[in-house]
């Protein structure tokens, strides 16, 4: 018997659930996700967790302000904690180009209503003892950053979805995807085929696969991702019980790193030069709650200069190296709207910050399926910025260029050079 249903959304991360959530709260009825495995499976459940306003972009920088105010009202219809940790952050400069990179993303910052504010290196030093702020020449502060527990954030969306009505269901993978001429879609599942008007794929790690089953070739690709967990450290519990407050989070450009503090210890992941995609073709289907194998050479210089600029970090034991696969699109934004050439099939994919901007992305897309609209500029996150010509060459080039650039100085309407010549003028 063929069930049917007016939007189906496929991947049950952080982003599906958004969608499902946000469509539920526009009033539709009659909603499924369906999730090949269980919730928060593929790159969700082993993310560092961490969440900020400050982007390059204002109009995504707007919608991850939306996505943080989000979850104390998820909490409250979910009744699941999202294990919110609202510690403020610190941006570090070690150079003048840097601070002067800083006072622009302050002045930004405040034309959106943010409260950052430009601090010294002793400042922040108070903030996170850790750091020898001789390294350093002054600081960005952001009030609005902290980090949350995955699992908990997911399940919080999935929960306030089922609250107001929608339907989820796992272990259901998705074998096919056809479209009957009159426009509706049919899922053909494991447990049976499923019709419905709209479908959203939100497969994250497969996001490639969902798109191939209707002959789309998306421009996605997963790297590997490192970070390190340390035991205990003596400092950050004195830190602790002297202040009464978490150690805050810390992003040091030089060393190519970002820090906060995990229990009573540290983490500490890295943007290495020498990045690596993972399974860049193809996405295995039974791939869901592993971890890959950790490199620690590979991620060895941004760690030197780490250790040297948060020496007790250098001293501490590590617990732990999780390196787990994550996606991005070639220019770092997601791939968010309405496929060109079909019908009412949607794109919420390559979102390489879900818990940044999973609710704004699931906020702008719900907007767009039921009102025609998304409410909010997002030419940036169009998935219609690339067409064929963003072949799997041109993304691989181009994603290990951002990965590799995400901490450097960025200057307006900079081109960088990987993939070129990929078009040229006859």
């Amino acid at each position: 018997m063929t069930r049917s249903y007016r939007a189906v959304v496929i991947g049950g991360g952080v982003v599906g659930c958004s969608v499902l959530f946000h469509l539920a709260r526009a009033g539709w009825k009659d909603i499924l996700l369906i999730e090949r495995s269980e919730l928060t499976s593929g790159s969700s459940w082993h993310a560092a967790g961490g969440f900020h306003t400050l982007n390059g972009d204002p109009n995504v920088a707007r919608l991850q302000a939306y996505t943080v105010s989000l979850y104390e009202e998820l909490e409250r219809i979910s009744g699941q904690s999202c294990g919110l940790h609202l510690t403020g952050g610190v941006m570090m400069a070690d150079s003048p180009e840097r601070m002067n990179f800083l006072r622009m993303t302050h002045a930004r910052g405040r034309t959106l209503g943010m409260e950052t504010e430009l601090i010294t290196p002793r400042e922040a030093k108070a903030m996170f003892p850790l750091m020898d702020e001789t390294n350093f020449v002054g600081a960005l502060w952001d009030p609005v950053e902290g980090h949350l527990d995955p699992s908990g954030t997911t399940h919080a969306y999935a929960k306030a979805a089922r609250v107001l009505g929608a339907e989820i269901e796992l272990r259901n993978p998705v074998k096919e995807i056809t479209q009957a001429p009159d426009g509706t879609w049919t899922l053909h599942t494991q447990n049976g085929p499923i019709q419905a008007e709209h479908v959203v794929n939100a497969g994250g790690l497969w996001a490639r696969e969902v798109g191939r089953m209707v002959g789309l070739e998306l421009p996605v690709l997963a790297m590997e991702h490192m970070y390190l967990l340390t035991e205990p450290m003596p400092e950050v519990i004195e830190f602790n019980q002297s202040t009464g407050r978490e150690l805050v989070g810390v992003i040091d450009f030089k060393g190519e790193i970002y820090t906060r503090q995990e229990r009573q210890g540290i983490l500490l992941g890295t943007y290495e030069k020498a990045c690596k995609p993972w399974s860049p073709v193809n996405t295995p289907w039974d791939f869901g709650h592993e971890l890959l194998a950790p490199d620690i050479d590979r991620i060895a210089p941004s760690l030197e200069v780490g250790f040297r600029h948060f020496p007790a970090v250098e001293k501490a034991g590590i617990k732990q190296i999780i390196n787990g696969p994550f996606t991005f699109a070639p220019d770092g934004n997601p791939l968010v709207g309405p496929v060109p050439g079909l019908t009412n099939f949607w794109s919420a994919c390559a979102v390489m910050a879900g818990f940044s901007q999973g609710g704004g992305v699931g906020l702008v897309l719900a907007n767009w399926m039921t009102e025609g609209d998304p409410g909010h500029d997002v030419f940036g996150m169009d998935v219609s910025r690339y067409g064929e010509w963003a072949t799997l060459r041109y993304t691989n080039a181009k994603v290990r260029e951002n990965y590799s650039h995400r901490f450097s100085i960025r200057f307006p309407n900079e081109e960088l050079p990987a993939a070129r010549p990929q078009q040229t003028t006859p």
